[in-house]
């Protein structure tokens, strides 16, 4: 197989850890007799740097003649309390969105049991917790009108869906369910928003099309305590692109960190597959950053995009190895974890690599 993966290293963090997913996607080429050319583009504070764009155009021509996307993460401390910056690295990241039309963002929450101590919640709690958020991506108030007025002193952000926006998110869900437990729970906030009516009533009537799947709707606040009271309760959830955005990064504290957690964000062209944590500019450069998370996003790449289901399996099961072989990185460690067993990014990124040697 021939590909091309761009790989997306943004900022922060960002650039450690997709270095070690790209690692792991060389050694399945190796391993499986695959061809991947890769390329690399600027996004964020690092565009912003380099040309003034957080998103420049170069880039976004590579983004859209790849086979598949490996991103890493946008943000830089300069940006987060400066409310009159008018270019933000954030613009690079929704703008991509957009542009490439990846309405449907996937995000696992799978448990290892090797990391159920790693938890903030009780183990019996937790034990069999598997669950798949599709969070729509493309609207919302993150792409609705916004401004000031009053010379200032007033904001809004406006909270806006189409029903084709709902739609074609609630049919790669109920399509999901099928191959799942056949369930899936739509999260909105309908008792007092007029757009999560719409999201309510859309969602019913797509449901229809799927009388296999059973439905189940939850306002954002009730899943939100259903979340960590019983995640085994979850199957798919479908959710809006703010109420989505908040409780997956809730849902981290089910697989122990968000270090843990891959995702997928797709339409009907090109997939781009990222860990869920930020920059995280307190510790960039320190080598400290878990990688899995970048790891298991390549994994979900071979899967989606190119259709290697075996090769993303072997990458699912070398990392689930490396943490049944006690090896951790710092934000999964627990009191009883030796400390010659706390690794740095690249160290861990190295575990699993020779778990994939042929």
């Amino acid at each position: 197989m021939h590909k091309t993966i761009l790989v997306v290293p943004g900022d922060g963090i960002g650039q450690e850890v997709t270095r070690e997913g790209k690692k792991i996607l060389e050694k399945i080429a190796a391993r499986f007799n695959h061809t991947f050319r890769y390329d690399e583009a600027l996004i964020g504070h690092a565009a912003i740097e380099a040309t003034g764009n957080p998103l420049p155009d170069d880039s976004l021509a590579k983004m859209r003649t790849a086979d598949a996307i490996l991103f890493g993460a946008v943000g830089h401390p300069q940006y987060d309390n400066d409310p009159t910056a008018k270019v933000r690295p954030e613009q690079g990241l929704l703008r991509m969105r957009k542009e490439l039309g990846l309405y449907a963002n996937l995000r696992p929450i799978k448990l290892f049991d090797e990391l159920l101590d790693a938890s903030s919640i009780k183990p019996e709690v937790l034990r069999g917790a598997d669950i798949l958020f599709f969070r729509e991506l493309t609207g919302d108030v993150y792409f609705g009108e916004r401004g000031r007025r009053d010379e200032g002193s007033t904001a809004y952000d406006t909270m806006i869906y189409s029903r084709y926006e709902v739609e074609r998110i609630a049919h790669k869900a109920f399509q999901s369910a099928r191959t799942r437990r056949k369930r899936v729970m739509s999260v909105d906030k309908a008792n007092v928003l007029e757009s999560s009516r719409l999201w309510r009533e859309t969602v019913n009537e797509v449901a229809k099309q799927y009388p296999d799947v059973a439905l189940e709707h939850q306002f954002v606040d009730a899943a939100a305590m259903m979340l960590i009271k019983n995640p085994l309760a979850f199957d798919v959830v479908l959710t809006g692109n703010l109420f989505g955005d908040i409780l997956t990064d809730e849902a981290s504290q089910i697989a122990g960190s968000m270090g843990m957690l891959a995702s997928a964000s797709v339409g009907d062209t090109v997939g781009l597959y990222e860990p869920i944590h930020g920059s995280a500019h307190d510790i960039t450069g320190k080598g400290v950053a878990n990688p899995l998370a970048s790891i298991l996003s390549a994994a979900l790449l071979l899967d989606i995009s190119l259709g290697l289901k075996a090769e993303a399996e072997t990458v699912i099961n070398a990392v689930a190895q490396t943490l049944k072989d006690g090896w951790r990185t710092r934000d999964i460690a627990s009191a009883d974890t030796p400390p010659e067993k706390v690794l740095g990014t690249a160290e861990m990124g190295e575990q699993v690599a020779k778990r994939l040697a042929p």
